[in-house]
């Protein structure tokens, strides 16, 4: 019984951490669904976003040609190196000067969401139960392990690959491109279905990638806190239960250290797959 109990509090403890706060709060919820919204991704985003925005805008504000600060420098590196990487994509340097600030928005936007997957998976939820007055209060505070949010990013690079497409070959070259390509006129309906096929799939596979690799290192801090927290379970503190604590401490440093790599590929992969996809749009064929 209760090695039943335990496991039924494990289970509704993960599933509790992965709903959203929505407008629909007695809705039935899953990943898959976008009949509701859910505020606590949109709103998490957005203040990080202006964040992002203002740190960047004060970095260029403060940038002086003198002897940088260490703020400054870290700023010039980094936009020097999406600089750089943004060159070696796209050839077209009006196309870059959009293209390239873009991609450093990206950067540090994915990056900081990522990142709060490195706060203690208890801490702000319980914070909004507290304010909220509902200890069943629901709040998920990574907006990237949201399927919703990382979509709408990748669907956003899609509507600049369209636009740059028409921009750069026109409307009736890239209407051409799509019933041609690859396969020539001949075969236009088959072209047509390939090149649709194309646009979802890498759409999909853009937003999918960063969603799955945050929606499981989420899991895994969620499964670190239970070690921590196996004493709640009984009501008491067990022999075992100091043993797991330290396990939960140094399995959850451990993992944040490692995360910290997680966060910044996956920020660094999705800005990359950005420059390439824009910069295919800029390819004749």
């Amino acid at each position: 019984m209760a090695s039943e109990s335990s496991g039924n509090w494990a289970a509704e403890y993960i599933n509790h951490h992965l709903v959203n706060y929505t407008n629909q709060p007695h809705a039935q919820k899953s990943i898959v669904d976008f009949s509701y919204w859910n505020l606590d991704s949109i709103v998490v985003s957005a203040l990080l976003g202006v964040l992002v925005l203002f740190v960047l805008w004060r970095g260029a504000k403060t940038a002086t040609a003198g002897v940088p600060t260490r703020f400054q420098a870290a700023c010039e590196l980094m936009i020097e190196f999406v600089d750089d990487m943004c060159k070696s994509v796209i050839d077209n340097a009006e196309s870059r000067k959009v293209v390239a600030p873009l991609g450093l928005t990206l950067f540090v936007w994915i990056f900081i969401m990522n990142a709060m997957d490195l706060l203690p998976v208890d801490l702000l939820p319980v914070i909004w139960q507290w304010i909220q007055g509902d200890h069943h209060a629901y709040l998920r505070v990574v907006p990237t392990a949201d399927l919703n949010t990382p979509l709408a990013l990748a669907i956003g690079v899609l509507l600049l690959c369209i636009y740059y497409s028409i921009k750069i070959k026109g409307f009736g070259g890239w209407m051409h491109e799509m019933f041609s390509a690859p396969f020539g006129i001949k075969v236009a309906p088959v072209n047509f279905f390939m090149q649709i096929l194309e646009f979802i799939s890498k759409t999909v596979s853009h937003g999918m990638r960063l969603f799955g690799n945050m929606y499981a290192g989420e899991l895994v801090f969620l499964l670190i806190a239970l070690l921590g927290g196996s004493w709640a379970v009984g009501g008491s503190v067990g022999i075992l239960d100091p043993i797991l604590f330290l396990v939960h401490i140094l399995a959850g440093s451990a993992w944040a250290i490692f995360h910290i790599l997680i966060i910044t590929l996956q920020a660094f992969i999705f800005m990359v797959l950005a420059f390439v996809y824009i910069g295919q749009a800029h390819d004749h064929h």
